[in-house]
């Protein structure tokens, strides 16, 4: 995949071919880096596991060698200057590529349904690191499951478009919900002009890596900030982010199913979100003055519940100047 990147960055610049008013290459290179991502997460939780390794190595195996049919598939669409999504064409190559295709998507979802499975019955590092990769595979699980549920939801029934060289194409199924696909945003090209389940389906994707990444920034605070060395605090704090970020999941997902481009959100979206906010706000503070007051209880004056007074050997005074017994 990091070749593959390089590749289809270099097909940018060199290669003017275009495909729905885009480079045939940008395609590639944001499958390659996506998969770059997820191939170097997957790379460095599987060695970690300690229960059913040799299974684990033979689903990691499985997820590397289906992404590598998948995504090579779409690069070798792009140099043919064609689509390799919802492509119904009957010529040979591209009817037995769909098939290979098709089956690829099957066996990424299902290598990281079984190893999202399985992380629920063991611990890998600390609470919050733990619950991180747990929510984070799931949640890219459902990432994987909206893929496939695009065809479906978003199908207007067979149309035609041109490839790279004006040769028509017959498309079954598309992106976007609402609008056809075309019109979409620079870099991710998502559609301005109506839903694009491809917006949540990034975001379920990548979970794993925001939410480990919020582990990493908050055990780096620790450092410094006495109340989140606490394992119980941090892994609070990682629960809120996994519940605001699902909510995004949530909003974006329906919204795009409304047919209603993310850059153009109406009211109720709106309120959604706000809401969403609020309350991953209120969890948060209540996280954080928990775990403020039972760094400061301790330091009390002797009294705070659940602390005893201070009593040295027999004849010695306490600290209020009584005798100790």
């Amino acid at each position: 995949m990091s070749a593959l990147v390089v590749v289809a960055s270099f097909g940018l610049f060199a290669d003017g071919r275009e495909l729905m008013q885009q480079s045939i290459w940008a395609k590639p290179l944001k499958f390659g880096v996506s998969f770059v991502i997820y191939g170097a997460t997957l790379a460095w939780l599987l060695p970690k596991l300690r229960r059913a390794r040799r299974t684990m190595w033979i689903l990691g195996t499985a997820f590397a060698v289906t992404g590598l049919v998948d995504v090579g598939f779409i690069a070798v669409q792009a140099a043919r200057g064609t689509y390799s999504h919802f492509n119904i064409n009957t010529d040979a190559f591209n009817q037995i590529g769909q098939v290979v295709f098709s089956s690829g998507v099957i066996g990424l979802f299902g290598a990281s349904l079984l190893i999202a499975v399985m992380l629920l019955f063991q611990r890998v590092g600390d609470t919050a690191l733990t619950w991180a990769l747990r929510a984070g595979i799931g949640l890219s699980v459902f990432g994987m499951a909206l893929a496939s549920f695009i065809r479906g939801w978003a199908a207007t029934g067979p149309r035609k478009v041109e490839d790279a060289y004006g040769n028509p194409v017959s498309l079954m199924g598309q992106h976007g919900v609402g609008a056809p696909d075309g019109y979409g945003m620079p870099i991710t090209n998502w559609s301005t002009v109506g839903g694009d389940l491809r917006v949540p389906h990034f975001i379920g994707l990548h979970s794993v890596q925001v939410f480990v990444l919020a582990v990493l920034v908050l055990t780096a605070l620790a450092a410094r900030i006495s109340w989140l060395r606490g394992e119980r605090v941090r892994a609070q704090l990682t629960g809120v982010v996994i519940l605001g970020y699902t909510a995004m999941f949530a909003i974006t997902a329906w919204q795009a199913m409304r047919g209603q481009s993310l850059v153009h959100p109406d009211a109720a979206t709106w309120t959604a979100f706000a809401m969403a906010v609020v309350v991953t706000a209120l969890l948060a503070a209540l996280a954080i003055s928990t775990a403020r007051r039972r760094e400061v209880a301790p330091a009390g004056d002797g009294h705070s519940p659940g602390t005893l007074p201070t009593r040295g050997p027999v004849g010695s005074l306490g600290r209020d100047g009584t005798a100790a017994r």
